[in-house]
């Protein structure tokens, strides 16, 4: 079986992110999905799980950090071009999310910028130019990567 990734965050409002998540391209799969939970799926084997706080604390014990000040994780998704990489923020901005709240990376070779959902999780999109990659370690050593 192939391994899947659920990545599951807990959401203020269920139906406001199911709506955000589907504005940037996942679709909610019923099968997973009910008043507290909505599995959002991004890729065949990437899935966001959308959980209230109520099924989140179901869950774990932990508090639950306010995402619009503090920032637990980077949740990072690749994209085949720049251009897709700045429709994907566009998306996100028009769907009620804020663009870039981390400054945009561009070395070149790789294209990186943000966006956070509307509970402030934030999600980065970048794109890697697939010779460079190919090229191996050699390729990256060359450039300083360290965030402006």
């Amino acid at each position: 079986m192939t391994q899947l990734i659920f990545i599951n965050l807990p959401v203020a409002d269920l139906d406001r992110s199911i709506a955000f998540y589907e504005a940037v391209g996942a679709t909610k799969n019923p099968m997973f999905s009910d008043e507290t939970a909505a599995c959002m799926v991004v890729s065949d084997v990437i899935h966001v799980m959308l959980l209230t706080h109520d099924k989140w604390r179901s869950f774990t014990d932990r508090a639950i950090p306010d995402a619009q000040v503090s920032a637990q994780m980077l949740l990072c998704l690749s994209r085949e071009d720049k251009a897709a990489v700045d429709a994907t923020v566009a998306q996100a901005a028009g769907a009620g999310g804020l663009p870039d709240p981390n400054s945009p990376q561009d070395y070149g070779f790789m294209y990186g910028r943000s966006y956070a959902d509307p509970d402030g999780h934030i999600w980065e999109v970048m794109w890697m130019d697939p010779t460079a990659v190919a090229a191996g370690p050699e390729a990256f050593a060359a450039h300083d990567l360290t965030p402006a």
